[in-house]
């Protein structure tokens, strides 16, 4: 009888030993794991249920207040050849085939989607010299930007640059024009009536504004009647930063912060570039 009765007590006496680790436990992973932590969707953890993991892929952030203008790079992504990229990533190592890890390999040409263009694009005295993506100024890539609405069935000339009335002092302006309209980024084969700078509107911009950012909607700013003559006057001061293929559908004209941040590509005359907008 009094071997049963120290049976019991022992047990007891484990039960309560064990409900005290599991509390610590749990208050252990509540400090280090916030609530909710690993739960949201896109996440790498599977839920408790077994639900498919389904990756959340946003164009806008911060309710409202952050724009992606950025296109995603995919093999449908445009470029300046008849065709669309193809395929950009390879997986050199792949977990499915056995590998610790998944490592992929980027195949991805530096004019293709939303890029940069530095001044060796079009000088090659620029070239090489060195004036490549890596020394283009950040501050002329980030802070406040216009984004202006364009005539419609227009290229950029002259006429048109005066009547935007920019005001003086503006040095960052994203131009949407018919390109976008026409989703000319989301179109694999590149087209040639895109609507982009003609060599009077390029030569007015640089005379008569403080513009030092110029964007667009589609891989080049310049028209492509006037395609080299347009790019020789943006980049022969090398103070102007072109920035092609943006994404500005469903953005209101207005003021903003635009980020915009290339690769830093030693040797490169042009770049992948993130952009975003912030209200």
């Amino acid at each position: 009888m009094r071997s049963l009765l120290v049976l019991a007590l022992c047990f007891k006496a484990f039960a309560v030993f064990f409900l005290v680790v599991a509390v610590l436990d749990a208050s252990l992973q509540n400090d280090a794991y916030p609530s909710g932590y690993g739960e949201d969707l896109g996440s790498c953890k599977e839920g408790l249920t077994g639900e498919k993991l389904i990756p959340v892929r946003r164009e806008v952030y911060g309710n409202g207040k952050i724009f992606d203008i950025t296109h995603r790079y995919t093999s449908e992504t445009p470029v300046g050849d008849p065709v669309g990229l193809g395929q950009i990533l390879s997986l050199s190592s792949s977990m499915r085939n056995g590998s610790d890890y998944n490592f992929s390999i980027m195949k991805l040409p530096c004019h293709a989607g939303t890029h940069v263009d530095a001044p060796g694009h079009m000088y090659n005295n620029y070239f090489e010299a060195g004036f490549d993506v890596d020394t283009l100024d950040l501050d002329v890539l980030n802070g406040p930007a216009l984004l202006v609405d364009v005539p419609r069935e227009k290229n950029i000339t002259a006429e048109v640059m005066e009547s935007l009335n920019i005001p003086k002092g503006v040095r960052r302006v994203l131009f949407r024009t018919l390109n976008t309209d026409r989703r000319l980024m989301w179109k694999s084969k590149f087209d040639t009536s895109y609507v982009g700078f003609m060599r009077d509107g390029a030569q007015w911009l640089v005379e008569n504004t403080d513009i030092k950012l110029v964007g667009i909607d589609y891989l080049s700013v310049a028209a492509y009647a006037d395609l080299i003559s347009s790019h020789l006057v943006f980049l022969e001061s090398r103070e102007i930063i072109l920035v092609e293929g943006l994404k500005l559908d469903d953005i209101k004209p207005g003021l903003y912060n635009v980020h915009c941040l290339p690769l830093r590509l030693v040797g490169a005359e042009g770049s992948p570039i993130r952009c975003i907008l912030i209200k």
